[in-house]
């Protein structure tokens, strides 16, 4: 007898059905699974077959065929388990159940539990698309998978409980999550608030600029000036994302196997900091089966590098076509991905390889032919595509004595808020969530100059030799400086404070 189960694979950040059909035939006993699968799908015949036996059902010893469709896609991971289990026990008739409308995933234990599988938002979704109402999960992703709504998703422990349940003999009830999903912490409140650092109080409005209009900024500084510590308080400043961007990031971590499972609901913007080490495959995304990089896992958050120049050359260019276009696309033999990259890239680095170029205290040991190397490490067209670049000098002992405390986060936050919602009132109709995803002709629409400022963007022009990218990057800067200002055109403070904000020279 024939059976045919509905189950579903991940395709970059978007799944596909995959049709699990298993033929049982006279024959050695046998079982063979075709249709590209890897290892781990290989290895469920075995899983399987003692999980249905540890079941209280039967294994049939005869020649069994399963085919997972479409056989030109290749099928990884364990989530494969479950319905090539429900296949067997139907096609072998001790299941007697119609299964057209249902979408079984999950990876089976020995004794035959149900465990976590990775991608289950993105498998979901899909079954939703296709209009398969009812979705069996595991237990342990049935309140991610009810993040979908509009489905009937079923929580399985145990092969045995699904078998019971399919034959009508004790039906499982349909899940609901018990508490709400916005009860989940914000990053805001578990990052770093900015009442407790001292001092570099021009660096603070500078987060704040960049936050307000999701702007890449780099920190210049010797060490121990406090620029890891101030990028780390950019979580605690940035507003709370919306459940439509909530919604993108759990996709990607969950694709990742990095969600956690107390936490269905990604609602804290990411802050990922890798090491200087990484590799290109690392930042980017790659593999056999590509995976989300470093600049996919910030998407909608922070992406902080640590020692910017140490980082490959290689490693840094690469950033280029992501801080441009907001997704990455890797290519294979087997075909092509996309995942989104939509982050706010923030660097900090000291000015030469000693850390003290430029320092009033402690004298530079570096040569002239040293600095200019390490200003090298960091090509012209990346450095076009940062939007603000501000020197952290070191702190004085008055500063860091004083009792006074600064302002909070949460008065930095409330205002970085008001920017964005009239930034959400202006791009309303459009993909664009903030000024730092202008194109040139919404920069030609929203970023009107006041005819006195104009004089000034000019000689600004031909003074710092500004490439066409850095005349709408000042623009949109402005922007963002305007409407934290709550102003409806930019006027020559706005222009002044945008126009600060770009090196002459990286080292000055």
């Amino acid at each position: 007898m024939l059976a045919k189960v509905n189950s579903a694979a991940v395709v970059g950040l978007d799944a596909q059905i995959v049709d699990v059909e298993v033929d049982i035939a006279a024959g050695l006993p046998a079982m063979t699974i075709v249709g590209l699968p890897d290892a781990a799908v290989q290895e469920a015949r075995e899983r399987v077959r003692a999980a249905i036996r540890n079941s209280g059902c039967t294994f049939p010893m005869k020649r069994i065929t399963v085919n997972l469709a479409p056989a030109d896609l290749k099928k990884e991971g364990p989530a494969y388990d479950l319905p090539i289990a429900v296949g067997i026990l139907i096609s072998s008739e001790q299941l007697s159940t119609d299964v057209s409308q249902m979408l079984f995933l999950g990876e089976l234990s020995l004794d035959g539990s149900v465990r976590h599988t990775h991608g289950i938002l993105p498998m979901v979704a899909l079954a939703k698309e296709k209009g398969l109402p009812t979705v069996f999960v595991p237990t342990a992703d049935a309140r991610e998978a009810s993040l979908v709504e509009g489905l009937k998703t079923v929580a399985v422990n145990s092969l045995a409980e699904l078998k019971s349940h399919l034959s009508g003999e004790a039906l499982i009830a349909d899940y609901h999550p018990e508490s709400s999903l916005e009860a989940v912490p914000e990053m805001g409140r578990l990052a770093i608030d900015l009442a407790y650092i001292k001092g570099q109080e021009h660096v603070k409005r500078a987060l704040e600029v960049a936050a307000a209009g999701g702007h890449n900024l780099v920190m210049s500084g010797p060490p121990g000036s406090g620029k890891t510590l101030l990028a780390r308080s950019l979580p605690s400043i940035l507003p709370k994302m919306t459940m439509d961007e909530a919604l993108e990031v759990t996709k990607v971590y969950s694709v990742s196997g990095l969600l956690p499972s107390d936490t269905p609901l990604l609602t804290q913007r990411p802050f990922r900091s890798p090491h200087y080490t990484i590799s290109h495959a690392g930042l980017v995304g790659g593999g056999r089966f590509p995976r989300p990089g470093e600049i996919s896992l910030s998407h909608r958050g922070v992406l902080f590098l640590d020692e910017f120049p140490e980082f490959g050359h290689a490693v840094l260019e690469v950033l280029r076509q992501p801080l441009e276009d907001k997704v990455v696309t890797i290519s294979r033999a087997q075909g092509s991905v996309t995942f989104p990259a939509n982050f706010m890239m923030v660097g900090a680095m000291n000015p030469c390889p000693c850390g003290y170029y430029g320092d009033p205290v402690k004298e530079c040991t570096c040569t002239s032919s040293m600095i200019s190397r390490y200003q090298k490490r960091i090509s012209g067209p990346l450095l076009d595509r940062i939007d603000i670049f501000v020197q952290v000098p070191r702190i004085e002992y008055e500063k860091l004595t004083e009792e006074r405390m600064g302002e909070s986060s949460e008065e930095a936050r409330s205002r970085v808020e008001r920017a964005r919602s009239i930034q959400q009132q202006r791009f309303q109709g459009t993909k664009l969530t903030c000024n730092a995803e202008m194109t040139p002709v919404e920069v030609r629409d929203f970023c009107q100059v006041e005819a006195e400022a104009q004089s000034l963007l000019r000689a600004a022009m031909k003074q710092l030799t500004l490439s066409a990218r850095a005349f709408h990057r000042i623009l949109k800067l402005a922007r963002t400086i305007a409407d934290l200002a709550g102003a409806t055109t930019i006027n020559a403070s706005h222009l002044a404070e945008a126009l600060q904000y770009r090196p002459r020279s990286l080292m000055q």
